[in-house]
């Protein structure tokens, strides 16, 4: 009597192939040795995936809805592991490797392959960074083979069809468990998956169709850039096997320190000392920026250690924006510590002029309060 196929995955006869896949894999987890090891349970892992291997196959699907089992033919006593059936491997290897969505034999991977990306890094400073440059950079890639132009070949011979895997690109190999036969398959080591083999080579690429060179190049890095942000150049890394299409390379910036200017982001900083007199009085600084030239930077009279002076837009360029970061100005007031005679004498009579000026303990807590200290705090307690 033949089997019920069908009911042994619970379709209908007019189930589609895509929806016996989907019973077959729902029943396959519930049912698989690794996840159910009761022996019922693996007697009926058996029997479904005979189902799966039968009803995948038009044919043998033909012979069941004419009535027939198509595994009764094939072996003695007309057992699972019969003539029409390779093992639960087989099954398996159609979901996991060994065949491609239509059930068919995976493709040979060919010999033309896309190249990969490359990568290189390009030292640049503070100025070349805010206003942008072009680097020329020695790189060592693949490049197209220009002998063969890529076909690897050499004079008008052409490749062949490999005789190891018949041109499948692969080789397989039956092992026996105790699930039964297990297929499993492999790249060919002849052709290395291509399918097809070159008897006759390329004399200077060796059949690879692409050689190594080193050669020059050209990086626009626009104005901006910071350190580690990479710089995309399309097409200038390695050409693929076959003189495949070649891949991308990236410029990594890194960023070298400047004498004078600390970077944040797009905003710079930098120190100024500002005598303590000149603190007192008012005066004027000239910074040397970077972009700008010398910039004159005006210290108010009575200027506090510590204040922070900004030049607004005298910062780093901002990337694709056309705006400009701030440079901040860090006061540090400097006080004498050798005076002479004279000096000295200058400053005590300052100091009699100003009797109430004197030395005094505050609370610590109000100057946490009012300044960074109380910013800090702040901040981290999410104020």
């Amino acid at each position: 009597m033949a089997r019920d196929y069908y009911g042994l995955l619970g379709v209908a006869k007019n189930a589609t192939d895509q929806e016996i896949k989907r019973a077959y894999r729902k029943l396959a987890r519930e049912l698989h040795p690794d996840v159910n090891p009761d022996e019922a349970a693996q007697a009926k892992f058996k029997e479904v995936s005979a189902a799966y291997e039968v009803l995948s196959d038009p044919e043998r699907r033909r012979i069941v809805d004419l009535g027939g089992d198509p595994l009764e033919s094939g072996g003695a006593g007309g057992g699972f592991a019969g003539a029409g059936f390779g093992g639960l491997g087989d099954v398996f290897e159609a979901f996991f490797g060994g065949m491609n969505a239509s059930g068919g034999s995976r493709k040979p991977r060919g010999r033309v392959q896309p190249g990969a990306d490359s990568l290189i890094r390009t030292r640049l400073s503070l100025a070349e960074c805010a206003v942008g440059v072009t680097k020329h950079l020695t790189v060592d890639t693949a490049i197209l083979c220009d002998v063969c132009t890529g076909a690897g070949t050499n004079g008008n011979s052409k490749p062949v069809r490999c005789e190891t895997c018949g041109g499948a690109g692969e080789v397989q190999s039956v092992q026996r468990s105790f699930l039964g036969q297990v297929l499993t398959s492999r790249p060919c080591p002849t052709c290395r998956g291509a399918g097809e083999t070159i008897p006759d080579p390329c004399h200077k690429c060796g059949g690879d169709g692409r050689v190594r060179s080193r050669r020059e190049i050209a990086a626009p890095i626009p104005a901006g850039v910071a350190n580690g942000m990479r710089v995309r150049l399309a097409a200038q890394g390695e050409v693929g096997p076959g003189g495949g299409h070649a891949g991308d390379l990236y410029v990594e910036v890194v960023e070298q320190p400047h004498d004078v200017f600390v970077r944040d982001g797009d905003d710079l900083h930098c120190t100024v000392r500002v005598p303590m007199v000149d603190a007192a009085l008012g005066t004027t600084v000239v910074i040397d920026t970077i972009l700008d030239g010398p910039v004159e930077l005006t210290i108010p009279a009575g200027t506090q250690p510590g204040e922070v002076s900004v030049l607004r837009g005298h910062g780093m360029p901002r990337l694709r924006s056309g705006t400009r970061g701030e440079l901040l100005a860090h006061l540090d007031i400097v006080v004498p510590t050798k005076l002479d005679t004279k000096q000295t004498d200058l400053l005590r009579k300052y100091k009699g002029m100003r009797e109430r000026d004197r030395a005094e303990v505050m609370s610590a807590q109000s100057e946490h309060n009012s300044g960074l200290f109380a910013r800090l705090r702040a901040s981290f307690s999410g104020r």
